[in-house]
Order: structure tokens, then C-alpha cells, then sequence
């Protein structure tokens, strides 16, 4: 099975991408993260992902765009449900790359953290999945979250504190 696995940042593809290697999935990754901010964010996570994958040797998709405007324009009167736009927007853009580039299914390390909303996420991506005509593979990687961050500390690879939305940042300073 080829899957396209949407990588919000090196750490958390740690887990996913060896969980799924023992599957014998074979997994390219794609790089999509509008809601990363500010802008040296943006980039520190990107290049740890490209270190990390250099490491690993495993391909990496880049829709490299830098989406202030259109991320804050598009959750600024619904701050509350954010997280929403912010997954959907994410995992359409992938759904739409692997089902245009012979991709079997699709999925997201967004499953590995037990900081996001996993029932959203995977309610948003069978919703795409089936809009799309693509099979969204859904793995609760969250056993492995731990692991993967030991491993990205090993590795000495950069790990954030957030999830990369500016309106998410100040809850580890209150």
C-alpha cells in the first residue's frame, strides 16, 4: 500500500512512520502546514523536517506555503472551533495530492498527539475520504507519542511547544 502521510513536524512523524514501516506501508510524506506561526516557527519545523527525513531517507512532498493571512482570516471570527478549519484544510490539500498522484490512502501524524482532537481529525478525514473517492488510513498512533518524543530528543532534533497556530502559542506562557 502506498500512502501520503501529512507531517505537521518531524517528532511527531517519528512513531507514525515506523509504526507504519513494520506494516510494510510504503509512505512518502507531505509537507502542508499553513497554520505554523510566526514565520521562524515555520521554518524551524520545516528544516527539522527535511533533517529528519535526510536522516531516514524517506521522501517529502513540500506545499511550502507560509499562510498568515489566509490561516488567521479564516479562524479569526471562530477562534473557538479553529481547529477545525485548521485540520480540514490540511488534510483536504493531501487528500487531494495522493488522490491525484496514485496514492492507495492518506493519513496524518496529527493522530499521534494526544494534544489534538483525534475524533475531529478522524471525522474530517473520512469525510474528505469519501468526498474524494481516496481511502483515509486511520491509525491512533497516540500509544507511540512518548516514544517518538524520546526518539526526536536522541536525535537531538528541534521539538516545539505548541501546535503552531499562533492563537495556541500563549497557552504555555498562561
Amino acid at each position: 500500500m502506498k500512502v501520503l502521510l501529512h507531517a505537521c513536524c518531524a517528532p511527531c512523524s517519528i512513531y507514525c512512520i515506523d509504526t507504519l514501516k513494520k506494516e510494510n506501508v510504503n509512505i512518502d510524506l507531505f509537507w502542508y502546514n499553513l497554520n505554523i506561526h510566526p514565520y521562524s516557527e515555520y521554518i524551524k519545523r520545516k528544516e527539522t523536517l527535511e533533517k529528519y527525513s535526510k536522516m531516514i531517507d524517506i521522501n517529502v512532498i513540500y506545499k511550502d506555503y507560509y499562510g498568515l493571512r489566509a490561516f488567521t482570516k479564516n479562524v479569526i471570527d471562530d477562534l473557538d472551533n479553529r481547529c477545525e478549519y485548521c485540520y480540514r484544510i490540511r488534510l483536504m490539500e493531501t487528500a487531494k495530492y495522493a488522490k491525484e498522484n496514485g496514492y492507495d490512502a492518506f493519513s496524518t501524524t496529527l493522530l499521534v498527539s494526544p494534544y489534538q482532537k483525534h475524533d475531529i481529525i478522524k471525522t474530517i478525514a473520512e469525510d474528505i475520504a469519501l468526498k474524494l473517492g481516496i481511502t483515509f488510513l486511520y491509525r491512533d498512533f497516540r500509544v507511540g507519542f512518548r516514544e517518538g518524543q524520546a526518539k526526536a530528543r536522541e536525535l537531538e532534533l528541534y521539538r516545539q511547544k505548541y501546535c503552531g497556530c499562533i492563537f495556541s502559542e500563549e497557552y504555555i506562557y498562561v
